[in-house]
């Protein structure tokens, strides 16, 4: 059987690393796994072009909304949050998923996270919303979401009124100038956030680094920080909520996770989680040796 990741760009992608690991550790000799690069245009050409010897893709960026009107079927994550990065290929046809939400979930639980007393989350993109849908999950109700960009953040909260979580929109420190179009009106939330506190940053690497300033200014951080990136690792943001006690999860611990989720789709069977973890860690540390 075959399986891949698509997205533009998609050579940095570890799925192929964890998903072959897997694939190896449960002895599943004839399933191939590959990364195709695949803008939004391309997509639905690709997708018919699929036989029945694919059992299944895994999407990133910019996919994970472009698919949802190539879809059949649709688990309920994948209505909430508006994106599917899984799509399971069947004879009834295409299946979507959304594993981001368990991979967020599960990689604070196995960091030790405790049930946050209020939540922040840094940008309003993908991978945000599926934080906000994991809230429930982690015992909250609701965030601040900080933004740089409010008119972007209409998908978060159609996801905020589907689950019927608080949202409040914040500005993100260095947004813009004070009284800019794009901030004006929008409070500015504590930094870094108190300590009984998750903070959940969905944003590239050196854009948290205002957060990360403000830690090292203080000395205090939140109780938890999960940072979706994995590399460069570790970020200035987790090295500085680190150094200030915060329980920090990394963007790898997520990946891990989500991934270990498709595989569970994808194969029927449980993921062999510590082989993936392994294969993960030491294509990081290959790819971090060579530059």
């Amino acid at each position: 059987m075959k399986a891949a990741v698509l997205g533009s760009p998609i050579a940095h992608s570890l799925s192929p690393a964890l998903h072959r690991a897997a694939y190896q550790a449960l002895g599943l000799d004839g399933w191939t796994y590959q990364a195709i690069e695949c803008g939004e245009d391309g997509l639905a050409d690709l997708l018919r072009s699929l036989g029945p010897d694919w059992a299944g893709l895994s999407l990133t960026m910019p996919l994970k909304r472009t698919v949802l009107p190539l879809l059949d079927h649709a688990d309920p994550l994948v209505t909430v949050t508006g994106g599917a990065n899984t799509v399971l290929l069947r004879q009834d046809g295409r299946h979507g998923y959304n594993t981001d939400v368990r991979g967020i979930v599960d990689a604070l639980a196995e960091s030790g996270a405790p049930p946050p007393e209020s939540v922040t989350i840094l940008g309003a993109g993908a991978t945000a919303c599926s934080a906000l849908a994991a809230l429930p999950g982690l015992g909250a109700s609701g965030a601040d979401v900080v933004v740089r960009d409010p008119a972007r953040a209409a998908g978060l909260l159609a996801v905020a009124d589907r689950l019927r979580l608080r949202v409040r929109l914040c500005s993100f420190p260095g947004a813009g100038p004070p009284g800019s179009a794009r901030t004006a009106g929008l409070p500015v939330p504590p930094f870094p956030p108190g300590p009984g506190a998750l903070l959940i940053s969905t944003v590239p690497a050196g854009v948290a680094d205002t957060v990360a300033d403000r830690i090292l200014a203080t000395g205090r951080a939140p109780a938890a920080v999960l940072d979706v990136v994995y590399a460069p690792w570790p970020t200035r943001l987790a090295q500085a909520a680190s150094a200030a006690g915060a329980m920090v999860t990394s963007g790898f611990a997520m990946l891990l996770h989500q991934a270990a989720a498709q595989v569970e789709l994808m194969t029927g069977r449980p993921a062999p989680l510590e082989a993936m973890r392994a294969a993960g860690e030491a294509e990081i540390a290959r790819r971090s040796a060579t530059g």
